[in-house]
């Protein structure tokens, strides 16, 4: 089997995204792999030459990422435990296109990636990112089902 020396993990704070990270890990500490942790913050509709009371859109966007980070904070503080090998991002963009981005411009071995399984109407309403990074990218991509 291949050794995996730089692994990229996607994140989106999801009970799916929590799960598929404890085999990120685990696969992280037995290859001693640097952790790519990349969570992607989808753009905002642009709201601006619409009536929206007490909004301003910049503001929004920096919410936004202000609330990304502190989640990201969070999240390594409360899963990562004693690991140190690990870089965090929080990206803009269309999540499966700056997942491949990133993971090509990192020369990772492998992606990491929660799916939610959605089925029906709900996948084709809202697609699924996981598909389209498994569909889309040349990096072998590890998707892991959250067991409800």
């Amino acid at each position: 089997m291949k050794d995996f020396k730089t692994i990229l993990f996607a994140l989106d704070f999801s009970q799916s995204s929590d799960y598929a990270f404890q085999y990120a890990l685990s696969l992280t500490r037995k290859y001693q792999a640097r952790l790519l942790i990349v969570h992607i913050i989808n753009e905002p509709v642009d709201l601006r030459g619409f009536y929206v009371p007490h909004i301003s859109f910049e503001k929004l966007e920096q919410e936004i990422e202000e609330g990304a980070k502190k989640m990201m904070e969070k999240f390594c503080r409360e899963q990562l435990g004693d690991y140190g090998n690990y870089e965090t991002f929080l990206l803009p963009g269309i999540p499966y296109d700056e997942i491949i981005k990133k993971a090509e411009e990192q020369s990772a071995d492998l992606i990491i990636m929660g799916t939610h399984g959605r089925t029906g109407l709900d996948h084709v309403l809202f697609g699924s990112t996981a598909e389209k990074v498994v569909r889309k990218s040349a990096i072998p991509v590890m998707t892991i089902r959250y067991a409800e």
